[in-house]
């Protein structure tokens, strides 16, 4: 299964991370465009004056582990495709190019799923698309968020409870899954 992931889901670091060790695992293949990872790259200015610089080192790294990931050469397709933000046809358009089965997003409004269904792509937010897998793989999904987590631990130097973690990460779904 392919699923483009949305810069909105790849910019909290938590949320990235878990994906990304789920996908790992082999239970479906990330997909994104480099205006994605730009996107990403430039929404990390929030955190502060390091902040895009960090995201732009964690961008490398994620281009290095999944090289066939990015989608390129879509631009054709964003003339044929309409959604009520125009800023966001980029992103279906890499979606239909990177044969994406799934968009994960956080941005339900302006991906509406009867538009995204005719162009043969589900949207899926990424708490319910994790906890799907969790029920159909729970060991796999268990460990790759404790990995998250004890990562998380050593950078932050505090300790992290699992549920707190991905509460905070918006994936309390998943959270309580694992916690239960």
């Amino acid at each position: 299964m392919k699923v483009l992931l949305d810069a909105c889901v790849l910019y909290p670091t938590v949320m990235r991370e878990v994906l990304l060790s789920v996908a790992a695992k082999g239970h479906f293949t990330p997909l994104w465009s480099d205006r994605i990872l730009e996107e990403w790259a430039r929404a990390a200015r929030k955190i502060g004056p390091t902040g895009e610089a960090q995201a732009r080192g964690e961008v490398a790294l994620v281009r290095a582990a999944w090289p066939a990931s990015s989608v390129s050469q879509y631009e054709g397709l964003e003339r044929g495709l309409y959604l009520s933000d125009e800023n966001d046809i980029h992103v279906l358009a890499a979606a239909i190019k990177g044969s994406a089965d799934i968009l994960l997003t956080m941005n339900a409004k302006d991906f509406p799923r009867n538009v995204l269904a005719e162009e043969g792509v589900e949207r899926r937010d990424p708490d319910g698309f994790l906890w799907e897998i969790w029920s159909h793989h729970p060991e796999d999904v268990a460990q790759a968020v404790e990995q998250v987590r004890q990562t998380a631990e050593r950078l932050s130097g505090q300790p992290w409870d699992m549920r707190a973690l991905l509460k905070k990460a918006r994936l309390p779904k998943l959270g309580k899954a694992l916690t239960a």
